[in-house]
């Protein structure tokens, strides 16, 4: 674009001085030749303006934009950053070996409590060790035998440990669900259970999802199937999740990085 100027200071001659250029305008204005009231021009303009309004011009529509193209920029630029933000709090559903990484470390912290209790049973007379390992071992030389499971449910103290044993698990998974969204082994590794709303399990959604867990445990003798299905599912849901509407998800980063800030 070719700028051109009327120079005052001329008082005999052609006082229209050009073309220049953008840059070459504004080092004028610099030494001076061109001030506020200097009248100037460029191809596409109607009639000549004084140097202060096409500067104002030129900073308003940056060097050409014009009001619509910037307003269609500015839509732009925030759609955009939309776009960067919504993706930022997508939702990273937590897979397979992660899970089953949180499920062992819960279960680990499980058998921690469950020999506790095992040793206060055994204290109390309650639960005979020696005649459950008798049983079990039995049990173990031949699985499918409903003799060796009879034998294993009937000796003495089983019925009482299994019993404690299914409301420590109980109320683990469902205590810990409601409050935390996540059990010690899935706050570990960052990951937690919502609703398929995104929203914070209830305490009945959370005894609702226990409850189906228990359907899932029983797919074991079906290879672990109500697991598996978590490898193939593009949301990585266990049936228990299909069942009670529900999703295992990773923290959002800002969430992550509060966390540890914290601690």
């Amino acid at each position: 674009m070719k700028w051109f100027f009327i120079d005052e200071s001329i008082t005999d001659g052609e006082r229209r001085q050009g073309p220049y250029s953008i840059e070459e305008i504004r080092d004028f204005v610099k030494q001076g030749k061109i001030i506020d009231e200097t009248l100037v021009w460029h191809s596409g303009m109607e009639n000549w303006i004084s140097w202060k309004e096409a500067s104002e011009k030129l900073e308003k529509d940056s060097f050409g934009i014009q009001p619509e193209q910037e307003e269609i920029l500015e839509s732009t630029i925030k759609a955009l950053e939309e776009m960067i933000e919504a993706n930022k709090q997508k939702k990273m559903f937590a897979g397979f070996l992660i899970r089953a990484l949180a499920f062992i470390t819960d279960n680990f912290i499980l058998g921690i409590i469950g020999g506790i209790v095992l040793f206060v049973l055994t204290q109390a007379g309650i639960y005979d060790l020696d005649a459950i390992q008798q049983a079990t071992g039995t049990y173990l030389q031949d699985p499918m035998s409903a003799e060796s499971m009879n034998k294993l449910m009937e000796a003495p103290g089983m019925g009482s440990l299994l019993s404690i044993w299914s409301v420590i698990q109980a109320i683990y998974f469902i205590v810990f669900h409601a409050v935390f969204s996540a059990t010690p082994g899935k706050m570990l590794l960052h990951i937690h259970v919502e609703t398929v709303e995104g929203n914070k399990l209830t305490w009945g959604a959370s005894i609702a999802r226990y409850l189906c867990s228990i359907i899932t445990q029983f797919t074991l003798i079906l290879y672990g199937l109500g697991y598996l299905v978590v490898c193939v599912d593009p949301k990585r849901r266990a049936l228990h999740d299909w069942i009670a509407r529900t999703f295992v998800v990773y923290e959002a980063p800002e969430k992550s990085k509060k966390n540890k800030e914290a601690k």
